[in-house]
């Protein structure tokens, strides 16, 4: 049986302290990571901002969306590594279901021709007849 392929998104918060260059370093090596394993399909960089809360004595973090299709054991791999690279302050991967149906992997995407909605027409109900119960 093929292993169906899904749609992931993971946020990323890189730390400043070694300036931007170094955060953007960073997104560079992860970048090649999931396009070595996975079909990246956007990278969002949000840029550097406050955190709402110090992360390890840091107010501000370089913030950065990956979304992309992979097989079901990369994502835990991909955290794997986030949990152990030093730099990165937060990271969480998680099933995106906003970009559509998982796909089975090395079987060609079939484009589908959009159906018409059937319309159901209900009938009439037949009302009630109070039942005489004094004839």
């Amino acid at each position: 049986m093929a292993k169906i392929n899904g749609n992931y998104e993971s946020m990323i918060v890189f730390s400043v302290k070694d300036g931007e260059e170094a955060a953007k370093t960073l997104v560079t090596k992860f970048k090649d990571m999931i396009e070595a394993n996975a079909e990246l399909k956007s990278v969002d960089e949000w840029g550097k901002r406050k955190l709402a809360y110090d992360i390890k004595y840091e107010s501000e973090g370089y913030y950065v969306v990956f979304k992309f299709t992979a097989k079901p054991d990369f994502p835990a791999e991909l955290t794997r590594v986030l949990n152990i690279t030093d730099g990165v302050l937060r990271s969480m991967v998680i099933t995106d279901e906003t970009t559509g149906s998982a796909v089975k992997a090395d079987e060609p995407v079939e484009e589908e021709a959009a159906a018409e909605p059937e319309t159901a027409v209900e009938e009439p109900a037949e009302e009630a007849k109070p039942a005489n119960d004094a004839e």
